[in-house]
């Protein structure tokens, strides 16, 4: 299988996984937070904010990559934020897919981790706080803690879909090899130039690292169902299952 790959399908692998560990990275970065807030609100914005966060899972892709390609553009608003701080375009560049890429996968990250913080029982906060602990205290000793397999579900979910990213990329990133060409892309120039055999090896590259990393996503969850004591078990299971 990897006897056929070419010297751009090895490009298209490293910058396909430099592209999702980064993404990944930035996506906890922004999301844990995110997360948080939205799981404690309680205003009419909250239902704003989560509908806006969910729009890629709703919209074609290549929307989202035209409307990202018109705020990368040097009259785009974070074109021109960059343009002051003195970083070239984004737009066609490595920099600019990772924003879309964030975009594009925010939900598969943002939403487990809401779940997740919802269901922390609110006893536990409002004891810490009576027991004079301040509120980064609790996130930094209780919080984070107690969401580590939360965030590490969210993290794989986030890399896994950055993997099989295409039209966003597209859109955003054109296809530069080296530099924004990724694996789905190179599938898609094998195919249009009938190179099958070199289309079959990549997409059969990226099946199997995403069943493996499903596999292990859903052995590490039931393995966790299968260690929590059983007058937890039912509540455990509804909320993975919601």
């Amino acid at each position: 299988m990897f006897d056929s790959l070419s010297q751009q399908d090895w490009q298209a692998i490293i910058v396909t996984l430099k592209l999702a560990t980064v993404t990944t990275f930035c996506l906890l970065l922004i999301g844990l937070p995110l997360a948080w807030r939205l799981a404690q609100a309680r205003s009419g914005w909250k239902t704003w904010a989560q509908s806006i966060i969910a729009l890629p899972l709703v919209l074609p892709p290549t929307v989202l990559g035209f409307y990202c390609l018109l705020l990368l553009s040097p009259d785009g608003f974070i074109g021109q934020l960059a343009s002051q701080l003195g970083v070239q375009s984004l737009a066609f560049s490595f920099g600019g897919i990772v924003f879309a890429s964030c975009i594009y996968s925010l939900p598969f990250v943002v939403q487990p981790l809401i779940n997740h913080f919802e269901n922390i029982e609110p006893q536990i906060i409002e004891t810490a706080m009576t027991l004079g602990a301040s509120r980064l205290d609790i996130m930094y000793s209780i919080i984070l803690p107690q969401s580590r397999r939360a965030i590490l579900s969210a993290g794989v979910l986030g890399f896994a879909h950055t993997l099989g990213e295409f039209g966003v990329i597209l859109m955003v990133g054109g296809n530069i090899p080296g530099e924004t060409r990724v694996v789905s892309m190179q599938i898609y120039e094998h195919v249009e130039s009938l190179a099958y055999p070199q289309a079959h090896s990549l997409s059969l590259i990226l099946l199997i690292s995403a069943l493996i990393t499903l596999l292990l996503l859903y052995s590490f969850n039931q393995q966790r169902l299968s260690m929590l004591p059983k007058n937890r078990f039912k509540l455990e299971k509804t909320r993975y299952h919601d």
